[in-house]
């Protein structure tokens, strides 16, 4: 599987058969979505940072409410919680995804806001990679992240969800979140990262940060 980081929350998956997957493009968040392309989009949350789905060319079926499924050969489960710590009071619901395919179990966190929720711990147990929002105020932030990562131990983690150069969302950036870690722990990749078993086997317990491809790459 081909990795891409397009900020934000947006990664795009690719797959060995081709099969190609976006998370969470997102509207005017300060800078653009790069170019691309997609069989499948998921949509955590209805939120204009999230579901953009207009910017994702190739007429891509998009999934957006709880659900397990196959799709052209992804074993894919939407897990329904909440984008707050009040039940969804504040800022409504959420939507974990989880992906299963070329023996690796990743999961998309979406703006998870819930600390430390033992039913989301346990569905999660087992998570291969991890992309999980660290930056706060509207998720769940450094500390809460780092207690997640701890109950779920995932293989590899990779924050997402963070303030970088050019956002116009006020969260807080990703050196709160790295300094709860040993600096040996922290590799730094640029956009693209190719996932697979040995990888995975080879990097077990870091943490990876993922540069963002900008528009036009």
């Amino acid at each position: 599987m081909k990795l891409e980081y397009y900020g934000h929350s947006c990664f795009c998956m690719t797959f060995a058969s081709g099969t190609r997957i976006v998370t969470d493009p997102y509207g005017d968040v300060g800078f653009r979505m790069p170019r691309t392309e997609a069989d499948l989009v998921t949509v955590s949350h209805g939120h204009y940072d999230h579901c953009n789905v207009a910017a994702v060319g190739g007429a891509p079926e998009v999934l957006s409410s709880p659900v397990t499924c196959e799709k052209r050969g992804v074993n894919i489960s939407a897990i329904p919680c909440f984008h707050d710590d009040a039940h969804g009071a504040k800022r409504g619901k959420n939507l974990i995804f989880r992906f299963r395919a070329e023996g690796l179990n990743l999961c998309h966190l979406g703006d998870l806001g819930e600390p430390e929720n033992e039913r989301i711990i346990e569905e999660l147990r087992g998570t291969d990679v991890l992309l999980i929002p660290v930056g706060g105020h509207y998720t769940i932030d450094a500390v809460e992240a780092k207690e997640y990562v701890r109950r779920i131990s995932p293989k590899l983690v990779i924050p997402m969800h963070y303030f970088t150069d050019g956002l116009q969302v006020d969260i807080a950036g990703l050196q709160p979140f790295l300094s709860l870690f040993e600096a040996s722990s922290i590799l730094r990749y640029g956009g693209q990262i190719d996932l697979d078993r040995n990888f995975v086997a080879s990097h077990s317990g870091k943490i990876i940060v993922m540069e963002r491809i900008r528009y036009g790459s």
